[in-house]
């Protein structure tokens, strides 16, 4: 926690940023001399609590704090505003130590009157910033389907039991307090909750969210719903009806969730949902079976099918196509008529030679002369063949996976398409280790070498087995380390074991200064010839 800092010492904001108004908050104002206010993303009412995207101006990189302010009542400061502020914080100094994929990692937490507070400030936490889209975001482009609702929510079950049995609450029943991440996943992205709030009421929020996902409406507070920009649930007998009452093919598994964990049909109603430990056992389920069921073709859920899908709807428009997908296709029918060709040529110049005439004639030849007292086939091809469609994801252990959503473009056969790192200020390893993307492949491969095509001269890369695809850095093998020129850059993995997970490790960003960047057109791993 910052030191305190005494009344008559000048508060003195770094670059060149304005001090806070001891009396108010607003975009520009720099809490404890670090955190400078960006956007206002979101308010808890009930805990005065307002929710900003900030940069941290030391480290230079997005963060979100949550601020408590006094609460007016009646145009006068709330006189218990303090003492509920003060027991927020030590709640959260009480959360420090814990940690959880399902909910943004805490960095700070700063009390009333430390060094650069405004007076009108009862206290801070800092939180990793959680990329993404807010909830309402994420339900404004149209119906989730239901197993896609029910994976973003598993983790942040799963966050809350583990939180619940180290007698904390994450608050997660106000919509703004959740964010959705890159990759499907909802967390708690603002903390500090307000006093007297319990499991139950974590249990009722994860409720909430699912339904919200499902529906796209808010089944808890309306005022609540109205400031986080989601329509509210409609009640048209006391309680919101059930998500299956609201649209077509919700699992039934999925409605007994929602039902369950909002009291939906009273505290009698059959299957009512206490724990958190519940929640996550139910999601758990109807995602292996989902997983089981992966052959068979999916109840219509009300959504339409996407070009990616395995199963598609013949009540799909026909007309409508994807212009990459269909270009990609016929790049690839052309790369199989060239290997179709080089083939049945080297069919033909076997079959000659063993179907010639013995006599000493004159020797086939494709591209060359003969050479008397010389064998004059055709030379090998060049060892390995390229392994198709491996898995991505962006490897940071202590950041927010720089443009997650767009790794898979560094694996996708496209020399158009690429990913890159976020841009950093200050090269590595001032502010993390490092940056990488974890690769898996379908089945454990012996790789021959791997090529970079990337256009950040002088990046440097680790080449790295891995046992998992969560495996941590420590856990990894070194293979090689390279490198990496403008353009294409190979890297010979001859000598490595055979392995299923590669980790491709950034320690060194191209460019140099307060501009460093590495950016990645194309991973392509090549197996070895057996």
């Amino acid at each position: 926690m910052p030191a305190q800092q005494s009344p008559s010492e000048p508060v003195r904001p770094p670059n060149g940023l304005r001090a806070p108004d001891p009396a108010a908050t607003s975009a520009g104002d720099v809490i404890a001399e670090r955190y400078a206010l960006r956007a206002r993303v979101g308010a808890d009412l009930r805990a005065g609590a307002e929710f900003w995207r900030a940069e941290d101006t030391v480290l230079q990189r997005d963060v979100a704090v949550t601020v408590l302010r006094r609460l007016p009542v009646d145009g006068t400061p709330d006189p218990d505003s303090s003492a509920r502020a003060e027991d927020m914080i030590v709640r959260a100094l009480r959360a420090g130590c814990f940690e959880h994929a399902g909910c943004a990692r805490l960095l700070d937490v700063l009390a009333a009157g430390s060094r650069g507070m405004p007076e009108d400030v009862l206290g801070a936490a800092v939180t990793e910033w959680v990329p993404g889209r807010s909830l309402a975001e994420t339900v404004a482009d149209g119906l989730i389907r239901p197993l896609a609702a029910a994976r973003m929510v598993e983790p942040l079950a799963a966050a809350a039991e583990d939180a619940h049995g180290h007698g904390l609450v994450l608050g997660c029943d106000h919509p703004q307090r959740i964010r959705i991440t890159p990759d499907g996943r909802a967390q708690v992205a603002f903390v500090l909750p307000r006093p007297g709030l319990t499991p139950a009421d974590d249990v009722r929020g994860l409720g909430a969210i699912l339904y919200t996902l499902l529906t796209s409406a808010w089944p808890l507070s309306g005022s609540d719903a109205a400031r986080a920009g989601l329509a509210a649930a409609d009640r048209p007998h006391g309680e919101p009806p059930a998500p299956s009452a609201v649209r077509q093919g919700v699992p039934v598994e999925l409605d007994a969730v929602c039902t369950g964990t909002l009291g939906i049909g009273g505290e009698t109603a059959s299957g009512r949902v206490h724990t958190a430990a519940a929640v996550r056992a139910m999601l758990d389920e109807v995602v292996a079976e989902d997983d089981r069921s992966a052959l068979f073709p999916p109840v219509h859920d009300g959504t339409s099918t996407s070009p990616g899908d395995v199963w598609q709807d013949r009540r799909r428009d026909s007309g409508t196509k994807d212009p990459d997908r269909h270009r990609k296709l016929l790049v690839g029918l052309g790369v199989l008529a060239v290997g179709v060709l080089v083939v049945l040529g080297y069919l033909g110049v076997q079959l000659g030679a063993l179907f010639g005439n013995g006599g000493g004639g004159p020797a086939i030849v494709v591209g060359g002369s003969a050479t008397p007292g010389q064998d004059n086939r055709a030379a090998p091809p060049t060892p390995g063949v390229a392994i198709a469609n491996p898995q991505a994801r962006v490897f940071d252990p202590v950041g927010d996976s720089d443009n997650a959503a767009r790794v898979s473009r560094a694996v996708d056969g496209n020399l158009t398409t690429s990913w890159a790192t976020a841009e950093y200020r200050q090269p590595f390893p001032a502010l993390k280790p490092g940056i990488g993307i974890m690769t898996s492949f379908v089945s454990v491969e012996q790789l021959s070498r791997l090529t970079v095509q990337s256009p950040s001269d002088g990046t440097v890369v680790e080449i790295r087995s891995a046992p998992s695809e969560n495996a941590q850095l420590g856990e990894t093998v070194l293979l090689a380390k390279q490198t990496l020129k403008s353009g294409s850059t190979t890297i010979s993995l001859a000598d490595s074991q055979p392995v299923e997970h590669v980790l491709v490790w950034i320690t060194k960003l191209g460019g140099g200064g307060i501009d460093n960047v590495t950016e990645i057109d194309e991973l392509t791993f090549y197996r070895a010839d057996v």
